[in-house]
């Protein structure tokens, strides 16, 4: 028998595909099954145009695996090829049969059943997936019997050298047969597992589970023997058809069709999470992109979250197979906590279907699925505030950190999600609700930063502001006053920290008093400020300060809090970030009256009190001091005298 060669470019083709196109060679499994669906695809659509009796349920997929022959077979009952299709489609790599039928149904604009195409959804549009075999194979075989011939024909390939096809007899009425002879094992390489039962079942639920078709297998099952003992029984194995994919996607049906029920299973199942979602997104959109999406919101941070180890991503999907374990465009990082899928008949795939040929398609879905999880989030945040609060406790970090890390690009999406911790209310509000209750005087939306609402609390700063009777947000995450300073402003009101040196809340009268007690005591505070060195950027008597004899503050577009937060970053010790910092004096405490009378009377203890007023006003800030050792001294000896 002649052996028929493939053209020149094909052969250079089918070298790249058994060597470079895939990245997993467990795809060739996909690739098979999606040609057996469009097989049977055709058949179906004739049988809808034609009335020749057959119904979806007349068509199912088969595996059988001879692991002693090293075969791995799959069947499908679908359209078949004669001689002169096996020819054009298996002859010529890159010749789709599946395109070209899509292409002929589209173009019956006058049939009837034209419409049904959208129900079938042909996956195979390259004709390159079937030589996808050979990367597990060193030998292929095609048995293939038209539907209304009464001939079958074998195509028989060990790759590149090329191909053979003589008539044969075969034991179905219509149909392909794929046997794939499994390469030996090598050092680098196990091809033992595609002969291996669970391998298998594995692989058709990871990519080809929603196959409208039923996939079935042989399959072994333990189960006692008839008649053993109960309290010690025997077991035996038996051999049992089971079909090994769902065929029906949940996010396929309409939401009126699911139960919370429904989606909390299939989560949890899908997703590995003992635990049921927060909330669920299901939507169905049609236009410059035409998909279906299913996503959900943990209940809880994986383990890894926040790590660089964490990969963001959606299930994507083409007509019902997966084509991608973490589509990362499909999801902005301040939404990657989400789980979910995307499917899509209209992406346009690369050869190997594992990437997409352009990223169009995914940015204008990445768009809409944005906007769908913020609606959401909205939507919880305003009907059921303590499953929101549950939410922020897990995920609120990111949806901040979104803001900082985007340069702010992100605010309009992010801002009105943001909840902070309030003085007034003692809970986590929105900053649309601080707003709504501004005094019609205030100008600024204040906040005060540190490591937990109790620390912030002590703050002497917050004692004063409060007292004013002005609300106050509690920044409490390191990355909170980052975020602040990329929104900049909230409805045209900025925000204030209540810890710079500028918070300006005093009347003019203060202020010019204020100012009169600093200018007498200029030479007192210019010599603390000498003996401080650059530890501070100068030092004043403050207006702001109740019963707290001294505060720090921050004179600059990095506060105290912030150089405290990176401080704790890993570095090597140079050019670390410094705040501008100003030490303030209350001009109502009697420590004014002993710094004043040190400064005419005992200038070397006015040193050791400026060192510890400054050391104290850092420790009250939660920031850590350079040399406690040296603090202690310093009190130890004022205490002493």
């Amino acid at each position: 028998m002649e052996k028929k060669q493939f053209q020149a470019e094909s052969k250079r083709m089918l070298e790249m595909m058994i060597n470079s196109i895939y990245t997993h060679k467990e795809i060739f499994l996909r690739e098979l099954i999606s040609n057996s669906s469009d097989a049977v695809d055709k058949l179906y659509y004739k049988s809808l145009s034609e009335n020749i009796g057959l119904s979806r349920g007349d068509f199912e997929i088969n595996i059988s695996i001879a692991k002693d022959a090293r075969v791995l077979t799959i069947f499908d009952n679908g359209i078949g090829m004669g001689k002169d299709e096996l020819e054009q489609n298996l002859g010529i790599i890159a010749k789709s049969g599946s395109l070209q039928f899509k292409n002929d149904v589209l173009g019956a604009k006058d049939d009837k059943n034209a419409n049904d195409l959208n129900d079938l959804s042909v996956i195979g549009q390259f004709g390159v997936g079937f030589y996808s075999a050979f990367m597990v194979s060193s030998n292929v075989e095609v048995i293939s019997k038209a539907y209304g011939s009464d001939k079958a024909y074998l195509w028989s390939s060990s790759g590149v050298d090329g191909y053979t096809i003589e008539p044969c007899e075969c034991d179905f009425e219509y149909g392909t047969k794929i046997t794939l002879f499994i390469k030996e094992n090598t050092d680098d390489e196990d091809y033992d597992e595609f002969l291996a039962e669970y391998k298998i079942k594995s692989l058709v639920s990871k990519y080809s589970d929603y196959i409208r078709y039923p996939i079935k297998m042989e399959c072994s099952k333990r189960v006692p023997k008839s008649g053993s003992d109960e309290d010690n029984p025997q077991f035996e194995e038996v051999k049992e058809i089971l079909t090994l994919n769902s065929m029906i996607p949940i996010w396929k049906k309409s939401k009126s069709e699911l139960s919370d029920d429904d989606y909390n299973e299939f989560y949890k199942s899908k997703f590995h999470d003992f635990n049921a979602p927060i909330a669920h997104v299901h939507s169905k959109t049609e236009g410059a992109a035409t998909y279906s999406a299913l996503m959900f919101i943990p209940q809880k941070a994986p383990y890894d979250f926040y790590t660089k180890e964490y990969e963001k991503g959606l299930q994507l999907y083409s007509s019902g197979v997966m084509i991608m374990e973490k589509c990362a465009d499909l999801l902005p990082d301040h939404f990657s906590f989400v789980k979910g899928l995307v499917d899509s008949d209209d992406l346009s795939l690369n050869i190997s279907r594992e990437m997409l040929q352009h990223d169009r398609q995914l940015k204008v879905m990445s768009k809409a699925i944005e906007r769908s999880i913020k609606n959401e989030l909205k939507k919880m945040q305003s009907t059921d505030r303590e499953k929101y609060a549950e939410f922020w406790g897990c995920f609120g970090t990111q949806i901040k950190f979104g803001i900082y890390n985007s340069f702010g690009a992100a605010r309009e999406m992010l801002q009105d999600l943001l909840m902070f911790y309030s003085s007034s209310e003692e809970k986590l509000i929105t900053l649309s609700e601080y707003v709504s209750r501004m005094k019609e005087s205030q100008k600024e939306i204040y906040f005060a930063s540190g490591g937990s609402v109790a620390r912030i609390s002590a703050l002497p700063q917050v004692e004063t502001v409060k007292d004013k009777g002005f609300e106050i947000l509690y920044l409490t995450d390191n990355v909170d006053e980052f975020c602040l300073q990329m929104l900049n402003a909230y409805e045209e009101k900025p925000f204030k920290s209540i810890q710079s040196a500028d918070l300006d809340l005093e009347t003019d009268e203060e202020k010019q008093e204020i100012k009169a007690k600093n200018d007498d005591n200029k030479a007192m505070f210019e010599f603390m400020k000498e003996a401080l060195g650059d530890k501070v950027s100068f030092v004043r008597l403050s207006q702001k300060l109740k019963s707290h004899p001294v505060c720090i503050s921050g004179s600059g577009a990095l506060s105290v809090e912030m150089e405290k937060v990176l401080a704790a970053m890993p570095t090597d010790g140079q050019n670390r970030a410094k705040a501008d910092k100003v030490l303030e004096i209350n001009a109502s405490h009697p420590i004014f009256d002993k710094l004043t009378f040190l400064f005419d009377n005992d200038k070397e203890t006015l040193k050791l009190y400026s060192d510890i007023l400054y050391n104290q006003a850092l420790l009250i800030e939660g920031v850590n001091i350079d040399d406690p050792s040296d603090f202690v001294k310093n009190m130890s000896e004022i205490l002493s005298r």
